[in-house]
């Protein structure tokens, strides 16, 4: 059976093949991260890709953001992993260890020439604009840029994958207000937390509103896709009604060739795993499919809908 399909991140996936080969060699060294923060990272590279063409950003830029982005997280090869995978909230002991990646980060990238120049992902990340992040609590302008844009796409990826140390987020009443009783969409939750950062100082409005532009951008896409499936269901779904139609035609016929005919109308019009006996079946699972998908799409537009009432 044909199925919708589709990947938030496959815009723009993070490809090394047009780097330098040392650069590569180097970049190697994210094999021995686990496979969670790995797929964080490469999570946290594309949507600065992402969020940098929005910004306009040039591509020299653009590229710095994507490898300091891909690396930020480096520093975790060295946690203990019964802190880095512990399924639930640290506790302070453990989280003053966890803030350690940042340093651990850096100074191995500034043991290697070639990520040397991306060392900002690591030293950074955690900085908030009002001095209250981490490890130096930094402020504003002493923030390089790149790490601002960091900052915003490694929270947003961490809060929507379900990190083993990301601690609840509370829902503001926006947003409770706007979904009622209904379960929040993670992404929404994200953004939202995220725009209440943004209103007390601690990352920049300017990525922040790029990745807005980002999430619209991933939820249209995967309406596209759903879409594509709602129009393969209702071609089918159509097939078997045709052939519901004949399977009456043939029951209320008199003439055996009339039957006959019937029948091999029905019988042309049935596909693989297909059979006279079990189409019933199949066009209702059909029918309860599409019901799923329109109530799917339609879901996906509020969440649009939301976004745009959370826009910075």
């Amino acid at each position: 059976m044909f199925e919708e399909k589709f990947d938030f991140y496959s815009p723009s996936n993070i490809s090394l093949k047009d780097l330098d080969d040392n650069l590569k060699n180097s970049l190697t060294v994210m094999g021995r991260l686990d496979e969670m923060t790995l797929k964080h990272c490469e999570n946290v590279a594309n949507l600065c890709t992402r969020i940098c063409e929005f910004m306009r950003c040039n591509n020299q830029f653009t590229i710095h953001c994507m490898i300091a982005g891909y690396i930020h997280d480096l520093g975790k090869m060295f946690i203990p992993k019964e802190i880095l995978t512990k399924n639930g909230p640290l506790t302070d002991e453990e989280f003053e260890i966890m803030k350690t990646h940042t340093t651990l980060g850096y100074e191995y990238c500034m043991n290697d020439i070639n990520l040397k120049p991306y060392s900002d992902g690591p030293w950074y990340h955690h900085e908030s604009l009002n001095g209250t992040g981490y490890p130096r609590g930094l402020k504003k302008n002493d923030i390089p840029y790149s790490a601002q844009i960091i900052r915003v796409a490694d929270e947003y990826d961490a809060l929507v994958t379900k990190r083993h140390y990301t601690t609840h987020v509370n829902i503001s009443e926006t947003l409770k207000m706007l979904i009622k009783d209904a379960q929040p969409p993670k992404e929404l939750v994200a953004l939202d937390h995220l725009k209440q950062n943004e209103r007390v100082g601690k990352i920049n409005p300017k990525p922040l509103k790029a990745l807005f532009h980002v999430v619209i951008d991933d939820v249209l896409y995967e309406i596209s896709c759903v879409m594509n499936y709602v129009y393969y269901l209702e071609s089918q779904i159509k097939r078997l009604e045709q052939i519901e139609k004949y399977n009456k035609k043939r029951e209320n016929a008199k003439k055996p060739t009339d039957k006959d005919y019937y029948l091999s109308g029905m019988t042309m019009l049935l596909q693989s795993g297909e059979t006279l006996d079990n189409y019933e079946q199949i066009l209702s699972e059909y029918r309860d499919a599409l019901a799923l998908r329109k109530q799917r799409v339609n879901d996906l537009k509020k969440e649009i809908k939301i976004i745009k009432k959370l826009k910075v």
